[in-house]
């Protein structure tokens, strides 16, 4: 294989990718996965910054000529799902599986790495690659994790603009998809309990019936969204556990309502989460009985940076990428923690192929990838690298 030629670095990178995907491990157990991108980027020449933190890297291409800081964020984590796709580089790990694409992204990354620093004669200014774990885990409380943990530990405080992007099967390989604003967004969890009181089910009225308290809180909950929010703004609330009782014949002295919250914007955010409060004490007090709220914060929404927004499009378009444009997602994503800090814009990848039958969605057993992607993104992501490195718009550095 000539590794030196651009179609024989693509193979190896390709290759690699498959390497990843055979061997995935969850979030917060990604030692190989990082010990794996560190050995490829130290044979590139480049020096490595460990997260102190957790399994993170980052790695910086100076370029020839100066000009600004880009950073391009790529997870490395896998998913607790069985994968079902027969083929030979198929998850080793039982149960484990790169269901979301992520090993796709570390490669694309790791190969860009590589790309630049042979082509360090045509850069301007730096790229900064932040290879990030536990972009699917969900935070315990009061601990940050992921890619919030990498930029306290100042992973972007020298970056000027940031990049991302992500797989999406339903777009065909040789497109990038790209939303206009808002692309993910915000995610937050409920947990509440409803106090009542128990008593024998033939006498419910000497008890407060905290299963009766917590289904009038499910369905007013559920009348939230488009009632205390514009319903031109996106707002999803789902509840996904009520549990209560122990017999058949117990009046519940306790209920619990688990859920999350979805939104777009900060405004919308705080409203919902004010009026979760506002709602759950209301009902409880209701029907007697008392309530305690639980709301853990988790990421941000993510939004596009208009201006940095136009100037990749334009890059990828010049150059001959073809790209859609992609609906907000309800969906969530820790990049927030970078793009909220600097300015971001955040890429779907094409990975589908009818053809081939590679239609399934991510976290489902069967999501598989057209490989071509991962030439066609190095290719198309490499040029809008070196573009905005000359033409950035407020660059610093």
């Amino acid at each position: 294989m000539d590794t030196n030629s651009k179609g024989g670095h693509i193979d190896e990178i390709v290759a690699f990718r498959r390497l990843l995907h055979s061997e995935p491990e969850l979030s917060f157990e990604e030692a190989q996965t990082s010990a794996r991108v560190e050995e490829r980027l130290v044979s590139a020449g480049l020096a490595v910054e460990r997260q102190r933190t957790g399994h993170g890297l980052c790695a910086v291409v100076e370029g020839a000529h100066p000009g600004p800081t880009l950073g391009f964020r790529a997870d490395m984590d896998a998913l607790p799902i069985l994968e079902t796709n027969e083929v030979p580089h198929a998850s080793k790990n039982r149960g484990v599986m790169h269901a979301c694409g992520h090993d796709v992204h570390t490669s694309i990354g790791v190969g860009l790495a590589e790309q630049l620093v042979r082509e360090r004669e045509n850069l301007h200014g730096r790229v900064k690659f932040i290879f990030q774990p536990e972009e699917e885990a969900a935070a315990p409380a009061g601990k940050a994790i992921g890619a919030e943990a990498m930029a306290l530990e100042g992973a972007v405080d020298d970056v000027d603009a940031i990049l991302a992007l992500h797989v999406l099967p339903r777009l065909q390989v040789g497109r990038f998809g790209v939303s206009e604003r808002a692309v993910w967004a915000a995610s937050d969890v409920f947990d509440i309990t409803i106090k009542g009181s128990s008593a024998h089910g033939a006498t419910p009225h000497q008890g407060r019936d905290a299963i009766r308290a917590a289904c009038a809180l499910a369905d007013a909950l559920y009348g939230l969204p488009g009632r205390e929010t514009d319903a031109n703004t996106a707002c999803v609330l789902s509840i996904g556990q009520l549990h209560a009782g122990t017999a058949h014949n117990i009046i519940a002295d306790r209920a619990t309502i688990s859920g999350i919250l979805r939104t777009i914007d900060d405004p919308t955010r705080d409203l919902m989460l004010n009026a979760i409060n506002r709602i759950t004490k209301g009902v409880s007090a209701a029907y007697g009985a008392e309530a305690e709220i639980d709301i853990r914060l988790g990421a941000k929404a993510v939004h596009n940076d208009p201006s940095l927004r136009e100037q990749v499009l334009s890059s990828l378009r010049s150059n001959g990428a073809e790209v859609d444009t992609v609906p907000s997602q309800m969906g969530a994503e820790d990049f927030s923690a970078f793009s909220s800090r600097v300015p971001g814009c955040y890429l779907y990848l094409g990975v589908g192929n009818i053809e081939r039958g590679i239609v399934h969605d991510i976290h489902t057993p069967r999501f598989d990838v057209d490989e071509q992607c991962i030439g066609y993104a190095m290719s198309h992501i490499g040029k809008t690298l070196v573009d905005l490195g000359k033409h950035l718009k407020g660059a610093t550095r």
